[in-house]
């Protein structure tokens, strides 16, 4: 019998399933022949919603400071995979839009979040993919601030 001493905290568990994602999603990346975004570029990239959103906004989300933040947009600004457009709300404001290139990565990192979670199901089976998923969701009720804008 395993003490509960032993037993890993489940937000290092948590971490180590999504670092995998992460790492596999960008593998599937340069698989597909892009090489010119780097894993923290991709991270920030991620938070992008769907109109743009303030520089600000993703430094917060990406757990990141601002200088950081604005680094990683620049890159990807240089690479086209973002631009910088007025905030309609405020224009004194910049938004961070992804561009038609950056919409193209996509599908490439669509499929292969299918693929893992396929993988996760075949490992552990329907049932309990299935209640990891529910488990998972009610936990962004209380760890989420962001939840109501992806």
């Amino acid at each position: 019998m395993t003490s509960e001493a032993s037993e890993p905290f489940i937000g290092l568990l948590m971490f180590i399933a999504a670092r995998d994602v992460e790492n596999r999603v960008v593998a599937a990346m340069r698989t597909a022949g892009i090489h010119d975004i780097t894993l923290a570029q991709a991270r920030v990239a991620a938070r992008i919603g769907p109109h743009g959103t303030r520089l600000t906004e993703l430094a917060e989300q990406a757990q990141v400071t601002k200088q950081t933040a604005t680094a990683l947009v620049d890159r990807l600004e240089a690479a086209g995979y973002v631009e910088r457009v007025p905030d309609p709300r405020d224009g004194r404001a910049r938004l961070v839009r992804l561009t038609d290139k950056a919409e193209a990565l996509t599908p490439v990192a669509r499929g292969e979040e299918r693929r893992i979670e396929k993988d996760w199901e075949a490992h552990l089976g329907t049932r309990r993919m299935g209640q990891l998923r529910e488990a998972l969701t009610l936990l962004r009720e209380i760890t989420d601030p962001y939840r109501d804008e992806v």
